[in-house]
């Protein structure tokens, strides 16, 4: 296992110098899960909601019926010296929180879960695929 850049020899957190780290093409694609009451995602679906189009406001539009849940992927690219990791994942969790809060008045119950990488690709540690 590789060692944590982001800690100094005394373990102490600090930020990573990437001043000398050449630019390289750099992808991830992340995931996410909102579960919800059935009549919430029915509001959702029929687009019966008073705030609006839920789904078209947070650009999802994976619904799984069974789960009563919406699942959210985002694909983040660039080119530059640092991951795109982050960026995919805090995608995710915009997305997901966008629903709870368009959809909260309805039903604060719901849980935001199963938010992961699914693949990246790029710089220094090239490609991984979640299995």
């Amino acid at each position: 296992m590789s060692k944590l850049t982001h800690f100094n020899q005394a373990g102490e957190a600090h930020m990573v110098d990437i001043a000398d780290k050449p630019s390289s093409a750099r992808r991830a694609i992340a995931s996410g899960r909102i579960v919800m009451q059935a009549e919430t995602l029915e509001l959702i679906q029929q687009g019966g909601h008073k705030k609006g189009d839920v789904l078209g406001v947070a650009r999802v539009g994976e619904t799984d019926l069974d789960a009563c849940a919406i699942e959210c992927i985002v694909t983040a690219e660039t080119t530059g010296q640092t991951g795109v990791e982050m960026e995919a994942l805090t995608g995710v969790q915009v997305t997901l929180l966008t629903i709870y809060d368009m959809c909260k008045a309805v039903d604060r119950g719901m849980v935001i879960s199963d938010v992961r990488l699914l693949e990246k690709s790029g710089g220094k540690s090239g490609h991984w695929k979640r299995d």
